[in-house]
């Protein structure tokens, strides 16, 4: 049996363990990092997706910039309803509401720039954080165990003291005084300084410290950086707008596909629909995710001692069909680039595109979307480089 198959008394049994004993899934404490290697959503079963609105129940703190994870989502309602992406899940799967009424996920989104629960955004500090132990602290959110906040355009301008003192240490308190409730970290968004700057600085802080630490962060900004083919603009100093040195990576893409079968149009501030579509599939796998779906695709951090060299590893298994496991560990901290080509040495998926700290890692590369036949794996890792085979068979 396909373990990625529960079943509909598998959700009522969730139901069931979290009215009588307020569990909460162990997976939490893992670490999960949610980039644009997780926003292929056809590939999150519709088990995970149900168990994530039967166990979930999420506060959402943002301003307009946050917004585009909560009107893609709304809009890939009605794209999936349609089989938009070949999608043929239940009608509906992908419904949302506050209150989690008829079946949706639980999701309260705070009230932007006005007064009530969650408003502003987490650029806003002591705000933010007593915003939250507010809402945490009052009886009629007794159930809510996700909380993520969104940045607008104060990590451009954040000093890494600053960001420590008022992100990284009261989100860890906040963990600390709320052991039951799933705090998701969130870098900001792109602002066209590329990678020298600050904006750049700071979402590496925030994501270096949610890997050394096992955190749950949600890579706003790493989302952005990535058109849906897998090419990187984040060298291009791209905006939130999905504009860059060239032109503009989702209008480009939004033009040469189908809309209503490859992309919808929705609500995006700021930016374009496409943008918003990711941030729509990456959130859904993130709620996957913390519901307890072990993802295909990801990156794990191995790490136990600092390697002492840098290297690529041979695939396993090898052959396979369709998903593999491709190890690597590196020597110090630099740039990684993890590659897939086919035969004729064209470029046809990146893996990742990120700095990374010295250790060892594992991700898993799923072919569903390749015909079969050879393909060629590179890493790059700062100066070194290597290239292996492997094989996908049908």
């Amino acid at each position: 049996m396909n373990c990625f198959k529960i079943s509909y008394w598998c959700v009522c049994f969730a139901y069931l363990i979290l009215f009588f004993f307020g569990m909460h899934f162990t997976i939490f404490a893992q670490g999960i990092i949610v980039d644009h290697t997780c926003t292929n959503i056809i590939h999150i079963p519709e088990s995970a997706i149900n168990l994530a609105k039967a166990t979930l129940h999420i506060g959402y703190g943002h301003t307009s910039h946050g917004s585009q994870l909560t009107t893609g989502m709304t809009g890939l309602i009605d794209f999936a309803n349609n089989g938009g992406l070949g999608l043929s899940h239940s009608r509906d799967i992908f419904a949302w509401n506050n209150g989690g009424t008829n079946g949706a996920l639980d999701l309260e989104e705070g009230d932007e720039y006005g007064d009530g629960w969650l408003d502003h955004d987490c650029g806003y500090y002591p705000n933010w954080v007593e915003e939250t132990r507010a809402y945490l602290d009052d009886a009629s959110h007794a159930d809510v165990n996700v909380i993520i906040w969104s940045w607008c355009g104060e990590a451009s301008y954040y000093e890494e003291q600053q960001m420590i003192d008022e992100y990284l240490t009261p989100m860890s308190r906040l963990e600390s005084d709320y052991p039951k409730v799933v705090f998701v970290y969130m870098t900001g968004h792109s602002d066209g300084s590329g990678e020298s700057g600050i904006l750049h600085l700071r979402n590496q802080q925030i994501r270096e410290y949610c890997i050394t630490n096992s955190k749950v962060l949600f890579d706003f900004y790493d989302i952005e950086c990535y058109d849906p083919e897998g090419t990187y603009f984040g060298d291009k100093n791209v905006s939130d707008d999905c504009s860059y040195s060239e032109g503009n990576w989702a209008i480009e893409w939004q033009d040469a596909h189908t809309e209503n079968g490859d992309w919808y149009n929705c609500e995006s501030a700021h930016s374009q629909p496409l943008n918003a579509n990711r941030k729509a599939y990456a959130a859904w796998w993130l709620w996957a995710r913390l519901a307890g779906w072990n993802s295909e695709t990801g990156i794990s951090n191995l790490r136990t001692t600092q390697p002492a060299e840098f290297k690529l590893f041979q695939n396993y298994p090898n052959p396979f069909n369709p998903t593999t496991n491709i190890q690597f560990q590196i020597r110090e901290k630099c740039k990684v680039t993890l590659n897939i080509y086919n035969v004729q040495g064209q470029l046809v998926f990146n893996l990742t595109n990120s700095d990374y700290l010295p250790g060892n890692y594992n991700i898993t590369f799923n072919g569903d979307d390749f015909t079969s036949g050879l393909y060629f794996y590179s890493l790059q890792a700062g100066s070194f480089m290597d290239v292996k085979k492997m094989i996908l068979l049908e």
